[in-house]
């Protein structure tokens, strides 16, 4: 049986993600981070800093990434709480998370400098607009990294620390994350930690539409949410038919089957993910799931069907 790894829960949203990713977090090996952590994937997180200091790298592209990264890890992080008050350096160590934080800059900054502030207002070089202009603005010239797997390493250092430590803070030897979005950066997942296992949690794509209509971070109308959806089926399917899952720790799983035969289905996830089957106090159950069957009339789930198109079957349904 494979060792236990570390662990990413993806999926489109409203397909179970959050269950899944607390049952797995209730096996006595595995820690689930309790909230989507968000810095590795989103815009401005580690998967934006790792091109723009390798094959798109210029001094400028760099430096913008380097500023967003800083505003991603001091002010939108630490700024952001779950329904529980709770923060992300809360949740895996404050003062890890910022010591984890403050030692990853100079390893991916080459040099520092001070660059004369432009003046605001009626000012000039000579002459500053007020008493409060600040003189200099601080600069810096990222380090470009013609070997991507030194970046690389140098960031999964930053979510082990933080992860990893966290685990080791709940007494369990690895670590689980869910955001659902791991689902369009799998590629990057596995060059940030190679041997973690992504965990893919489907459902029927109508009833992942139907759910999305009540969210309040989603369109509200059909249409809008097919303009939302469908694409992020297409791009994973795309990539799907392209990938080499040779050798990599990838599961697939469909919530409805976990449904229908909940202990044979956690025994073989928990086997999968290379540890003992365990009874957790949360479960996946057939009539919570089949709450979105009767959402649509018979004319307006032929229509979100018909524009699904191939998208049903290609997952998994008919």
């Amino acid at each position: 049986m494979l060792s236990p790894s570390p662990i990413f829960v993806a999926g489109t949203g409203r397909s179970g993600t959050s269950r899944i990713a607390d049952i797995i977090g209730q096996h006595p090996l595995i820690h689930r981070i309790p909230m989507e952590t968000r810095f590795l994937i989103d815009p401005g997180g580690l998967r934006d800093l790792a091109d723009a200091l390798t094959e798109r790298y210029d001094p400028t592209i760099g430096e913008d990434a380097l500023h967003r990264l800083s505003d991603f890890l001091t002010v939108r992080v630490p700024g952001r709480r779950d329904d529980r008050g709770k923060t992300v350096p809360e949740l895996v160590g404050e003062q890890r998370y910022r010591d984890a934080v403050q030692q990853l800059w100079p390893r991916l900054i080459a040099y520092t400098y001070d660059e004369p502030a432009p003046a605001e207002g009626f000012g000039n070089a000579d002459r500053p607009a007020g008493p409060f202009v600040p003189l200099s603005r601080r600069r810096v010239v990222p380090r470009h990294f013609s070997d991507r797997g030194e970046l690389l390493g140098i960031l999964r250092g930053l979510v082990e620390t933080m992860f990893g430590g966290a685990a080791a803070d709940a007494g369990k030897p690895t670590w689980c994350e869910k955001t659902p979005f791991n689902l369009l950066c799998m590629d990057f997942l596995w060059e940030l930690v190679p041997e973690a296992t992504i965990v893919h949690i489907k459902r029927h794509p109508v009833s992942v539409l139907a759910s999305h209509l009540d969210q309040p971070w989603a369109p509200s109308t059909v249409d809008g949410a097919l303009a939302y959806l469908k694409p992020v089926y297409q791009q994973w399917l795309t990539w799907k038919n392209r990938a080499d899952l040779t050798g990599r720790r990838y599961l697939e799983v469909k919530a409805e089957d976990l449904a229908a035969d909940w202990p044979g289905q956690r025994r073989a996830l928990f086997e999968r993910l290379g540890v003992d089957d365990f009874a957790t106090a949360k479960t996946f159950q057939s009539h919570k799931l089949a709450n979105r069957n009767d959402q649509f009339d018979a004319e307006t789930r032929e229509f979100i069907e018909e524009a699904l198109g191939e998208v049903i079957p290609a997952m998994g349904y008919e």
